[in-house]
């Protein structure tokens, strides 16, 4: 039995999920868990419309104001945002081929530096800095980050997230052999999903 994650590193709801997943971790510490990305936006070189970065600062409000979520608005002047999210869900996998059990890390990694310390994601130098704070090879990780055999790991993901029938970010399914359990889609705070989460054990 596992808990399958799906997720992506700049979703900020999967961001303000960070506590509820902790506290996953911390209840079913045997429980264990395998990330799903499922890429919210392809890759693109295109900036941002101000009217796109000024929907997901007012998303950035609406979380803050429902929960104790953090962000750091600088990234909208220090930064130039793009709508691609597609090269940070391809850094987890490569952080995982490289340094297996590394997936969790390199996405908590990704999203503090996009919201707390206002760094790109979308940019490779963000991503192959953080590996290198993860003491994954930097030499490999960047030949690997936009390689063909990761971009097809990564549609084996998506072919995956619609599979599961994910509805929204972040979502859970608990696995039990070849039965996927719908734990949630989209945000729920700690209570609901741990109360479903021992009633869906307790069935199994």
């Amino acid at each position: 039995m596992q808990l399958l994650y799906i997720m992506d590193p700049m979703c900020s709801w999967c961001w303000a999920f960070s506590p509820t997943l902790q506290t996953i971790e911390q209840t079913f510490p045997d429980l264990p868990i395998q990330y799903v990305v499922g890429g919210l936006a392809p890759d693109t070189d295109d900036l941002m419309p101000q009217e796109q970065q000024d929907m997901i600062r007012s998303i950035w409000q609406q979380i803050e104001a429902r929960t104790e979520t953090v962000f750091n608005y600088d990234f909208w002047t220090l930064c130039s945002p793009r709508r691609s999210t597609w090269r940070a869900c391809r850094a987890i996998l490569v952080a995982e081929q490289l340094k297996p059990g590394s997936a969790g890390v390199m996405a908590k990694a990704i999203q503090q530096a996009y919201y707390l310390v206002a760094k790109n994601p979308s940019d490779r130098e963000t991503l192959i800095a953080l590996a290198e704070t993860l003491n994954i090879n930097t030499t490999e990780f960047s030949a690997l980050l936009d390689a063909p055999s990761t971009q097809q790991q990564f549609d084996d993901n998506l072919m995956l997230s619609r599979q599961l029938d994910v509805s929204g970010f972040p979502a859970l399914r608990l696995l039990n052999q070849d039965k996927a359990i719908r734990i949630s889609d989209g945000y729920s705070g700690p209570d609901a999903i741990i109360e479903r989460l021992h009633a869906a054990i307790a069935k199994q």
